[in-house]
């Protein structure tokens, strides 16, 4: 698929359904390793009021031509380090992979968030583990450590950085 003109913007209340029914397929492409049960209405679910109550917590929507494309969840729940941002959750429809929106979508929150960051990626999310390593790569010029946590409440890789305002 050739790269596509991607529009990156914070999410507004009114994105909460179209967030959560893409939630719902990102929990579904990834029940094969990460295992998750359906609740009685048939949901994985994923609480997003969080997103817009809470100062520290942070949601984007990435659209193409005006629909829909992916999301982009933030938070503070570090997992390394002490402080600084976590990126939650992150989705991009396969409609849309391997066309950049992922890429302008991951920039654009590093830069409307500029700081120490951590991104984490489940320990059998190979295709996850390769596009993290090569945006941030690209974000830091090779500047980013990567940790490989086990054993804990959270297992994956996790590469930790700093970005920078683009604006």
């Amino acid at each position: 698929m050739s790269v596509v003109e991607v529009e990156v913007r914070r999410a507004m209340p009114e994105d909460r359904l179209p967030m959560s029914r893409m939630l719902e397929l990102y929990q579904h492409d990834l029940s094969d390793i990460w295992d998750q049960d359906l609740d009685l209405h048939g949901e994985y679910g994923y609480s997003l009021d969080r997103y817009w109550s809470d100062g520290q917590c942070h949601p984007f929507v990435a659209t193409v031509k005006g629909k829909y494309a992916g999301l982009a969840l933030v938070d503070t729940a570090v997992k390394v380090g002490r402080a600084g941002r976590w990126m939650d959750q992150f989705f991009v429809l396969k409609k849309y992979r391997r066309s950049g929106v992922g890429r302008a979508l991951a920039r654009a929150v590093f830069e409307a968030l500029p700081g120490s960051w951590e991104v984490g990626q489940m320990l059998l999310n190979q295709p996850a583990q390769r596009f993290w390593r090569a945006v941030i790569g690209e974000l830091t010029a090779g500047g980013f450590v990567e940790h490989e946590l086990r054993g804990g409440s959270w297992e994956g890789y996790i590469q930790c950085f700093s970005s920078t305002s683009g604006r």
